[in-house]
């Protein structure tokens, strides 16, 4: 099968399944690609965006708000190790070259360009990395390597998570339906690290504070979230990320009170406080 063939069946495959009852992870071809950074600007005071084109960010696959994608940087030594294209996925060199995973903000196909949306703190190697670089600095981004397609037949959605959940948030607020409805719960910082969202007209969306609080810390998401009443009948799609500590209560509460399946929800870990380059198996 034609990677042009294989594409046109993926393609099929996210159209039925939005039209479906469930969610359900559908595969691109992978592939590692060469782009090289146009641009970048704050979001709020919170988020770096780093805007990535070039030959190489052409065709694209972007169909899920939050699929992602791994941005491979150079060893210590300067060398740069990339994996290797085989037939539709990829095979990796051992020991795993230095990456860090992020989710896909917008991919505008017209002009071929890639946003990133970096949320900063001090001592990460991507944040320092994205506060650094300058236009034209060469980026080698692998996938992404699917997604997860949710269908936009739930009667409501849920969405909640931190600012390093923001950028997948945001995304899907806009790719919602005119006609969805649910809640969106972001903590931040303060007010500084809000951002403009296109919300569809029944979202309520809520911005929740840190103050003094360390980032990860504290219940307060969690306990916005559990809050909501679901009118009876009707069906939910949750979806959370953030620190992996603070969002295990969503966990319990969809399986234990709510009794979601499986596929109707979709809780991840995206870092744990004092582990780097944090990978949530879940």
């Amino acid at each position: 099968m034609t990677r042009e063939d294989h594409r046109h069946r993926y393609l099929e495959r996210i159209a039925e399944v939005r039209e479906g009852r469930h969610a359900e992870k559908v595969g691109y071809p992978i592939r590692v690609r060469e782009t090289e950074v146009v641009r970048t600007a704050m979001v709020g005071a919170g988020l770096l965006r780093v805007t990535l084109g070039g030959p190489g960010a052409k065709e694209f696959e972007a169909h899920s708000p939050d699929e992602h994608v791994k941005l491979l940087f150079p060893e210590p030594d300067g060398t740069l190790r990339l994996p290797e294209t085989n037939g539709l996925m990829l095979k990796w060199p051992r020991p795993a070259p230095t990456s860090r995973e992020y989710t896909v903000r917008r991919y505008d196909p017209a002009a071929a360009e890639i946003d990133i949306d970096f949320a900063l703190h001090d001592g990460g190697l991507a944040s320092d990395w994205a506060r650094a670089v300058e236009p034209g600095t060469p980026v080698h981004v692998a996938g992404p390597p699917g997604g997860l397609i949710v269908p936009h037949t739930y009667d409501r959605y849920l969405l909640a998570g931190d600012i390093t959940a923001l950028p997948a948030i945001a995304r899907w607020l806009e790719e919602l339906p005119e006609a969805a409805k649910g809640w969106a719960f972001i903590e931040v910082a303060g007010p500084a690290e809000e951002i403009e969202l296109d919300a569809p007209e029944g979202f309520e969306v809520h911005w929740l504070h840190l103050g003094e609080r360390p980032a990860g810390t504290g219940d307060a998401l969690a306990r916005a979230a559990t809050a909501v009443t679901v009118p009876e009948g009707e069906r939910l799609y949750l979806w959370a990320a953030g620190e992996a500590g603070q969002i295990k209560p969503l966990r319990r509460w969809a399986r234990d009170e709510l009794k979601l399946d499986k596929a109707d929800h979709d809780i991840t870990g995206y870092w744990k406080r004092g582990v780097a380059d944090f990978d949530d198996d879940h």
